[in-house]
C-alpha cells in the first residue's frame, strides 16, 4: 500500500520545468488585455474572479463620500489582487497603461491550490506582501511630509519594478497624488524641488525618474 506522501505525489501533475508550470497555471485562467483607463471591475460588482498581472499596471481605488478618489494600491507584473472577504468588490480596478492580466475564477481556488502547489506559494507570498504594503500605506498617509511621502513612493516603486535607479513611472502625477493623499500640484512642486536639490533627475520626455541620491531618499523614507 502506498504511504500518504507517495499518494500526494501521485495525485500531483508530473514534473515540469518552472516555465511549463507557470504556463499551465496561466492556462487555468482567462487572459484579458486592457488599454489604459479600462475598468476590470467596479466597486459593488460581485466577486467572481481574482487576478494576476502579467504585464502593465493596475490601480485599485475607492470613491470617497466627498467625490475624491483614494487610490489603495498599484499592482505590477507578478502581483495578485482582487481578493475580497465579501461577495462584492469594495474597490474599483482600472488599467493604468496597456495591461494584461490572468483572471482566475474564485470558485476554482481550491482546485488551483491542489493541482499547483507553486500557485499556493505565490498566493501566500502575494498576500503577505499586499498586507505589508497596506500597513505601510496607512502609515504613509499619516504624519509624513510631502517630500517624505514621495521619497518612499519612488524607492518602493523602484524596488517593485526592479529597475535600479532609473524608473519609468507608469502612472500620472494625478494618480500619485491620489495614492499619497496629496494634490497634483503638491506632487509636481515637490518633485521639482527634489530635482533642484539633486535627489532625483526628471527626464524631459515621459515619466522617467533617476534616483540620484539614494542615501538621502532613504533617510527621508526612514
Amino acid at each position: 500500500m502506498l504511504n500518504y506522501a507517495a499518494t500526494v505525489v501521485a495525485s500531483r501533475p508530473s514534473f515540469h520545468s518552472s516555465a511549463r508550470i507557470a504556463h499551465d497555471m496561466h492556462e487555468a485562467g482567462e487572459r484579458r488585455t486592457l488599454a489604459g483607463g479600462d475598468e476590470l471591475f467596479v466597486e459593488g460588482d460581485p466577486v467572481e474572479f481574482f487576478y494576476k498581472v502579467v504585464s502593465g499596471t493596475v490601480r485599485t481605488s475607492k470613491l470617497l463620500s466627498d467625490a475624491r478618489r483614494q487610490i489603495d494600491s498599484f499592482h505590477f507584473a507578478g502581483d495578485f489582487f482582487g481578493f475580497e472577504g465579501t461577495e462584492e468588490h469594495s474597490f474599483t480596478a482600472e488599467a493604468v497603461d496597456a495591461t494584461t492580466v490572468i483572471a482566475f475564477k474564485r470558485s476554482s481556488f481550491r482546485g488551483l491550490v491542489h493541482d499547483y502547489p507553486e500557485f499556493a506559494d505565490q498566493l501566500m507570498s502575494a498576500m503577505v506582501s499586499s498586507l505589508q504594503r497596506a500597513r505601510d500605506h496607512m502609515l504613509l498617509l499619516g504624519r509624513k511630509t510631502p517630500q517624505e511621502k514621495i521619497a518612499k513612493f519612488l524607492l518602493d516603486t523602484a524596488a517593485r519594478l526592479k529597475k535600479g535607479d532609473r524608473i519609468e513611472l507608469p502612472m500620472r502625477r494625478a494618480d500619485i497624488a491620489d495614492y499619497l493623499g496629496l494634490t497634483k500640484e503638491t506632487v509636481s512642486r515637490t518633485l521639482t524641488q527634489m530635482s533642484r536639490d539633486g535627489l532625483i533627475r526628471l527626464e524631459a520626455i515621459g515619466r522617467t525618474v533617476l534616483l540620484n541620491d539614494r542615501l538621502t531618499l532613504q533617510q527621508l523614507n526612514a
